[in-house]
């Protein structure tokens, strides 16, 4: 194909997919401004607004949804590597590293053997154990942008988005009374903290909430389990592989590759954050990109979901994510008192 061509159909694609991204986008302002005003999670606005407009998932904004659902999610979920050094997690010694390695095989591994007891798919189970032991609503995008596309993957992401951000503000609130009834120390508080609340803006103001040292042990700890994304993504699509796409309902998708390239971005990231090659301003810009993308992700997911649809999901779902989010909390108070 000649080089006309190729920008004759690069045009015609952005001029289809403008609409969509738009709406994305301004669906994702309205959230940070809800959030900002009202401190509720950012995520969980972008996809009651999102679900709102799901009108628009049928018009001339159809392409740019679908962009903003896949495309900007994966770029989104590449960026969190500038979030990460490895002299982050150096700085805490090798327990920390332990007891997030621990929890997070632990938590995924049991919830994949539970989901399947209770007539789930397992990687029903592994997105939202990964969405619960990992970093919430981020890891449950990025474990479904590296599981094939189906009709009941974009339900289950939902779902899981939806459940973690609201347990995670639970947390955000409940936790700290937790670790100053059990007079743990501004250490252990902060690994506590750190290691079992869902979002990272949620464990930045519980760990605060307790003290400046609780609240940046936490920050670093949460950092640690944000580098477990790697591994966990890398896995899934290598289960997935091995199961013919078979994911989270019925319909069968196409294989995902084994290394998608967010996740290879992603590892890159790290590695250039880590030996000084990225500044601070672009760590932080990148930063900030990568919260943008997820937002607009998330309401692009919201826009292609029908509230019907969620809800008839059941309980037994909700009460999977509540028995995670308790078992990780309980694991991790085991492993501070008795094992660490």
């Amino acid at each position: 194909m000649a080089i006309a061509d190729l920008v004759a159909v690069a045009t015609v694609r952005a001029r289809l997919s403008l609409p969509g991204l738009i709406a994305s986008v301004v669906v994702a302002a309205a959230a940070a401004f809800l959030s900002v005003h009202y401190s509720a999670p950012v995520m969980l606005f972008a996809l009651l607004l999102g679900m709102a407009m799901n009108f628009l998932a049928q018009g001339a904004c159809k392409e740019g949804i679908e962009l903003a659902a896949r495309h900007v999610l994966r770029v989104g979920v590449a960026l969190l590597g500038l979030r990460i050094t490895f002299g982050q997690i150096a700085e805490l010694g090798w327990q920390p590293v332990a007891l997030v390695g621990v929890t997070v095989v632990v938590t995924i591994v049991l919830s994949m053997l539970i989901a399947r007891a209770v007539g789930f798919q397992s990687l029903f189970g592994l997105l939202t154990g990964g969405a619960t032991a990992i970093c919430g609503a981020s890891a449950a995008l990025a474990l479904a942008a590296a599981l094939p596309s189906h009709p009941g993957k974009e339900r289950a992401t939902l779902f899981t988005v939806i459940g973690v951000s609201m347990l995670s503000t639970f947390a955000m609130i409940a936790y700290p009374v937790v670790v100053r009834s059990l007079h743990l120390t501004p250490y252990d508080s902060g690994v506590f903290l750190g290691a079992t609340i869902h979002d990272v803006a949620q464990v930045v103001g519980a760990g605060y909430g307790v003290s400046r040292e609780t609240g940046d042990i936490a920050t670093v700890v949460k950092l640690m389990r944000i580098a477990m994304l790697l591994p966990v993504i890398v896995c899934a699509a290598m289960i997935t592989r091995a199961r013919d796409g078979e994911v989270l309902g019925d319909e069968v998708g196409k294989r995902p590759p084994l290394l998608p390239w967010f996740a290879v971005a992603f590892a890159v990231l790290v590695v250039a954050n880590s030996v000084g090659f990225v500044a601070a301003s672009v760590q932080h810009a990148g930063s900030e990109l990568s919260r943008w993308c997820l937002i607009v992700a998330i309401a692009a997911i919201g826009m292609k979901t029908e509230l019907r649809r969620l809800v008839e999901v059941g309980l037994k779902p909700v009460a999977l994510m509540i028995g995670e989010t308790l078992f990780l909390a309980v694991l991790v108070l085991v492993l501070l008192r008795w094992v660490l």
